[in-house]
């Protein structure tokens, strides 16, 4: 099972230029809104059109501007979770599951798949009730009964947990993921939230300003971003301008430091990443000493943010992130962190 996408799309000011390959498996297009993610969907699903490029499912060309190819929406056996579901209101579970079978001419076999369906996603004895009164995890679960119940070749889901309350958010993020391991089928699924992608996905597709960054087995994205933009969208609070010194050494100017790296450095670096949550008193490298500025209080966790010794004053604190049982009682006169968690960032 494998996508091909490589697409251009120019609107006014905006120009949308997304190349990517995925296989069975969830990726993630992750990036914050109005980066391009749900429109990268539309032009996969028919919704849209491309202005040129290419895009295949399986060995079947679904849009080929060269070769004038565009399939159709309800050939392109691609299915498509929307943000709200799409749920016909009027229409009972039964009746919206029965839209997906519209092609099934044999009444047995619909009934049979049906049955099936409704099982699997965990609706039976709501059969006969409309979209207004199930929950919103039954809504979600007949939205994709629907979609699955026809077999799609690529499942697509545009922010799937959106339309829900943080409760139930969470109670279905562990739900959905058994669900899309099961399909055993490529899966798309767009999102602006960085922990939902780090636990949805196999792989990540960074998007920024229409442009897509890269693309990454998740845990090696978050532990290797790259670049600048990758490392703010994957939740990085600390970047900062720094040379290269030598294969494993860097100066960062503007907090006064250099840093030992684990990683050898290459030409081309632009900059530093430090991970809020890294920072340790007892760290035997990278160790410098550093005065305290403001806290921050979540509800478990406490933001600490300092400054080193020799920080130029223009530039922003630096956040140390840890669980409000691990705050220290009196702020350590120095800090460090591990070379191995040093992020080196390229142009």
């Amino acid at each position: 099972m494998s996508l091909i996408v490589d697409i251009h799309k120019s609107l006014g000011d905006f120009q949308l230029d997304a190349a990517f390959e995925a296989d069975a498996g969830v990726t993630c297009l992750l990036g914050a809104s109005g980066c391009g993610k749900s429109y990268t969907l539309k032009c996969i699903a028919g919704i849209e059109k491309p202005d040129r490029g290419h895009i295949e499912l399986d060995g079947v060309v679904l849009f080929d501007s060269e070769k004038k190819i565009n399939l159709p929406p309800q050939q392109r056996h691609v299915g498509y979770l929307f943000q709200n579901y799409a749920l016909f209101p009027n229409m009972t579970v039964r009746q919206n599951i029965l839209c997906g079978l519209h092609g099934e001419r044999d009444r047995a076999k619909r009934e049979q798949k049906l049955r099936e369906i409704l099982r699997m996603m965990r609706l039976e004895g709501l059969e006969k009730h409309k979209p207004a009164q199930l929950s919103g995890g039954q809504q979600q679960r007949a939205a994709l009964a629907r979609i699955l119940v026809s077999e799609p070749k690529l499942l697509m889901l545009d922010e799937p947990f959106s339309a829900l309350d943080a409760h139930l958010r969470d109670s279905l993020k562990v739900e959905l993921r058994d669900m899309l391991h099961d399909f055993g089928r490529a899966v798309l699924m767009v999102t602006h939230d960085r922990s939902e992608a780090y636990n949805m996905s196999s792989r990540i597709a960074l998007m920024d300003q229409g442009k897509l960054l890269t693309i990454k087995d998740t845990k090696q994205l978050f532990a290797d971003p790259g670049s600048v933009p990758a490392a703010v969208l994957t939740g990085c609070k600390n970047i900062a301008a720094a040379e290269k010194l030598d294969a494993h050494t860097v100066l960062v100017p503007s907090w006064g430091i250099r840093l030992q790296t684990a990683q050898e450095v290459r030409d081309g670096l632009c900059a530093v990443g430090l991970r809020a949550h890294y920072f340790h008193p007892n760290a035997p490298q990278n160790r410098w000493p550093v005065v305290f500025k403001e806290e921050m209080e979540e509800p478990f966790e406490t933001i600490l943010q300092f400054r080193y010794a020799g920080q130029d004053p223009d530039s922003p604190p630096v956040w140390w992130r840890l669980a409000k049982d691990k705050r220290p009682q009196a702020f350590p006169a120095e800090l460090g962190i591990s070379p191995a968690n040093v992020l080196l960032l390229y142009d």
